[in-house]
């Protein structure tokens, strides 16, 4: 993709998260849309074949970025400049989240906030699956019950969410170290 390209899917992005400040997501029409980025009606088709398609490529890219940038500690943007990094992959999540970089909470707090909480736990998964139940003890053996790792998955990654939802609705008053603390306080004795 072009620099030209770029900027345009950039001006849709923002023009698009701008309006879910404003309004529902069902409310928002492409033409809204197209109107606030100032471009033509073909451009923006050309990038997204519809409003759906907008919505799951704006989730796609914030969340696909924080939660890959979770996973690998050594993307920080600055965070730990004592250079010391958490060890838990959860409190690196939160400390992305807190940055609020393009206006997540604000995304993951709005009338349409379902929506992408929905997309964030589906994001969430994969990061589960990686840190979390693939681990394994000295002996080799991973180290937890013998739940179903689906069932293991979609409980961490929906608690892990309600508790962003708490944090947001409680005004942040928590660090992300706090919350990581709460957080493995609950999922470490399933695992």
């Amino acid at each position: 993709m072009d620099r030209r390209q770029q900027k345009t899917r950039k001006a849709i992005f923002q023009s698009f998260t701008a309006l879910l400040g404003e309004k529902s997501y069902n409310n928002i029409t492409v033409q809204e849309i197209i109107n606030r980025a100032d471009i033509g009606r073909s451009t923006f088709y050309a990038h997204f074949e519809t409003k759906d398609d907008l919505l799951k490529e704006l989730c796609s890219e914030l969340f696909g970025h924080i939660v890959n940038s979770a996973m690998d500690c050594t993307h920080t943007h600055g965070l730990y400049s004592d250079g010391r990094a958490p060890e838990s992959v959860f409190c690196h999540l939160l400390q992305h989240l807190q940055e609020n970089d393009s206006n997540i909470l604000g995304l993951l707090s709005c009338e349409s906030s379902e929506i992408f909480l929905r997309y964030f736990k589906d994001s969430l998964n994969e990061l589960v699956r990686v840190q979390l139940l693939n681990q394994q003890d000295e002996s080799g053996r991973r180290s937890r019950t013998d739940l179903p790792d689906e069932f293991l998955i979609n409980h961490i990654s929906g608690s892990f969410v309600e508790m962003v939802q708490w944090w947001l609705k409680g005004h942040r008053k928590q660090t992300p170290q706090e919350l990581d603390g709460y957080f493995r306080a609950v999922i470490e004795p399933i695992l």
